[in-house]
């Protein structure tokens, strides 16, 4: 099986996403061949070598007409279906921009339909989502993993005026998704970015086992501290276990003199900084007093920034730390559409051949409550959409 990491060194944009697939060996004309099919004459890509501190990239540009109008959802399906592209492109296009309005319209309080791409870029946003659609295929990629993605600070300027960074869009599109804070004030992944990636990726973690193949590196726009590159790393995942298995740090604290009110804050900053997993357990201490133990877990490049969260934010003087190996089942993520409105969904393979079926909670959070039903119809109906959608792959 022919995999895809995408090592996210600073960040991911759908242009950083174009140039690393072709740095790694997707040819430009290949690339532009298959946008063809979209049969738009709006724009043109150029691709160029550039030098990010001291590493050599590609830069892929999506040079866009001045006096295109910003298009709706209805405007971008019209595209995509009636272009030449496969069906298979159309049907994960159209998914990628149902869940980029939906996003948009929660923010601006408005409805997916209402809602324009003129933030998101619209030609060159339809090209950034086409063309990484295309370039995964023509490349035979057929599984797709990430590493956490690097969250930046500061403001940007947008329509409505000044943007806090994260961007509130990619926040939304990367719920559920492996995120760390970064001290680097820009934005670092785009919405176009979030939403491919969290689209795409099987999973988030550290580089899966593989047979490396090829390498590449793509450029983005602005000169950072760090080199502004996402690197991609293509290889050949073999055995009929596909299951990834990865290396990670496990955090202990016991605590029985803190006000319980502070837990959930302390929770909240660690999964903010990148934990993978937070829990408190409820125990018994010497003299009988009662306590709460806190435990994380966490990629061990981030023992030493989490260690001082629990130190600032906790009562305790001690934390314990050792490794852990986590196996996990290859998994993919879907957007299944039900009679509430659209759902994400992960969908685990066992090795006996059965599947499971995990709808993501806020999603159907809120289509339970926009809809006014139970939360248990949304995730039964959710399960059953992707269990038929299953059957008709």
């Amino acid at each position: 099986m022919r995999i895809a990491y995408f090592d996210c060194i600073a960040g991911a944009s759908g242009d950083m996403i174009l140039g690393a697939l072709v740095d790694s060996g997707l040819a430009l004309k290949t690339l532009k061949n298959r946008l063809s099919a979209l049969n738009i004459d709006d724009f043109k890509i150029q691709g160029k070598r550039v030098v990010k501190n001291g590493f050599s990239a590609t830069k892929v540009d999506v040079i866009v007409a001045d006096d295109i109008p910003a298009r709706h959802l209805s405007d971008i399906k019209q595209i995509i279906e009636k272009s030449d592209l496969p069906q298979k492109i159309k049907d994960q296009s159209i998914q990628i921009f149902q869940r980029l309005c939906e996003v948009e319209a929660g923010i601006h309080g408005s409805t997916p339909d209402k809602v324009h791409l003129h933030e998101l870029g619209g030609v060159d946003t339809i090209v950034d989502v086409v063309g990484t659609l295309s370039g995964l295929q023509a490349l035979g990629i057929e599984k797709v993993y990430s590493s956490p993605l690097p969250m930046g600070r500061g403001f940007i300027k947008g329509a409505h005026g000044q943007i806090p960074l994260p961007a509130p869009a990619t926040l939304a599109l990367l719920q559920g998704v492996p995120i760390v804070g970064s001290e680097i004030e820009a934005e670092l992944v785009t919405p176009t970015g979030a939403v491919l990636l969290s689209t795409l990726a099987d999973q988030f973690g550290a580089i899966p086992a593989m047979t490396q193949k090829s390498l590449g590196y793509g450029a983005g726009e602005k000169d950072l501290p760090i080199p502004n590159i996402l690197r991609i790393l293509i290889g050949e995942q073999t055995g009929k276990d596909h299951s990834a298995t990865e290396e990670l740090m496990i955090l202990e604290t016991n605590i029985d003199d803190q006000n319980p009110e502070i837990y959930d804050y302390v929770m909240s900053k660690l999964f903010a900084a990148g934990a993978l997993d937070v829990y408190l357990m409820p125990i018994q201490m010497k003299k009988n007093r009662p306590a709460t133990k806190i435990h994380i877990l966490c990629l061990p490049d981030l023992t030493n920034k989490l260690e001082k969260i629990i130190f600032a934010e906790t009562t305790t003087l001690g934390i314990r730390k050792y490794k852990v190996t986590r196996r996990c089942l290859p998994r993919s993520v879907r957007i299944v559409d039900t009679k509430f409105g659209q759902v994400k969904i992960k969908v685990a393979n066992l090795e006996n051949g059965e599947t499971k079926y995990i709808p993501e909670y806020e999603d159907c959070r809120r289509l339970a409550v926009s809809k006014n039903v139970p939360l248990r119809k949304v995730y039964l109906a959710a399960e059953q959409a992707a269990a038929g959608e299953h059957l008709e792959d």
